[in-house]
Parts: C-alpha cells; structure tokens; sequence
C-alpha cells in the first residue's frame, strides 16, 4: 500500500511551500491529502523578497482545492504530516481540531515537516514536544521556536529526529528531501 502524507493549511498559504510537496509526494507515489478547516478551494499567496522591502511581499497566487476538513482527518491513517507556511499557519493553529493531529506525529515519531511559518502551528498546538528539540523555521518566527523551549538553527535546514524543518520556499528542495528520506 502506499504512504500517505497528510499536509494541513488554509488560506494565504505561501504556494510554493504547499504545491511543491503536494506534487513531490504525488510524484513519488505517494497519496498526498491536503486538509484545511473546512474543504474547500484555498487561496494561496506567493511570497517574494524585494529589493524595495525590509519584509516580504505577497501577492495573490494559485488556487488549490482541500480535500477533507481537519474534523474528517483520522491521523492513524498517515505516515508523515507536512505543514507549510504563509499566513495560514498563523489562524489555523486556532482549530482544536487541529491539535489531536499534530500530536498523533509527535507521540508515534512519524514524519513531520514544517517550513516557513509552519512552526507557528507546532508552538500553538505541539508547544511540549518542541522543548529541547533543534529546528529552524523563517528568522522572524526565531522568538516562536525559542518559547517553546527549542533551539533555533540558524542553518535554511534542519533535521532532528523526526522533524524536518526548513527556513523559507527556497529551500523546498533540501526540505522534501529529508522529509522522503524520513518517511
């Protein structure tokens, strides 16, 4: 049977960071479910760093279609969890749905991947299992990493145990790679 890799986001999701797994995984064989708060056609933002900006920008992207609201997803039934960044880790850390799920992966050592912002949900719902742990996630979301008790890697990748984490979109490539190996 195939592995199945849950990737749960919303809205202003940065598309690089949930259309380059979504299709890494398809490609490699994999079943890949992407799960939001409610099923539904997301809009996604692309994120760009301009010499004009002390920040990044963002502008208006793809859409993409949810295929199961994180009240249908069953945890058991996925070997690895992806959470990408943009602005939607930052209002769907708020589902208590939400939280069940990302402790199935930390309590039976699967797979998690978390890029960007990602970690925004990982220090909402998951704040007890990052305390001593190494990740890195985007420089602004260092003090995110920190408060949970979790060293931040100043390095665009990290891997510890089963945690695979990355800085920014630029780093996709690094990022499936170590999170394939993982699973």
């Amino acid at each position: 049977m195939s592995k199945k890799v849950l990737i749960v986001t919303g809205d202003a999701v940065e598309a690089l960071e949930v259309f380059y797994p979504y299709y890494r995984c398809l490609e490699e064989g994999y079943q890949a479910v992407i799960a939001s708060p409610t099923p539904k056609k997301l809009y996604t933002v692309c994120h760009d760093f301009e010499d004009h900006a002390e920040t990044y920008t963002e502008k208006p992207a793809y859409r993409l279609e949810s295929h199961v609201s994180f009240a249908e997803v069953n945890p058991e039934e996925f070997d690895g969890l992806i959470i990408p960044g943009g602005r939607a880790p930052e209002y769907i850390r708020l589902h208590s749905q939400l939280k069940p799920i990302v402790e199935h992966f930390f309590e039976t050592g699967k797979p998690i991947g978390s890029i960007c912002h990602g970690i925004q949900v990982l220090s909402a719902l998951a704040r007890e299992h990052l305390e001593g742990r190494e990740m890195t996630a985007y420089q602004a979301c260092r003090p995110d990493v920190e408060a949970c008790g979790g060293t931040y890697i100043t390095e665009t990748l990290h891997v510890h145990d089963n945690l695979v984490s990355g800085h920014a979109w630029p780093d996709l490539p690094g990022f499936m790679r170590e999170f394939l190996k993982q699973l």
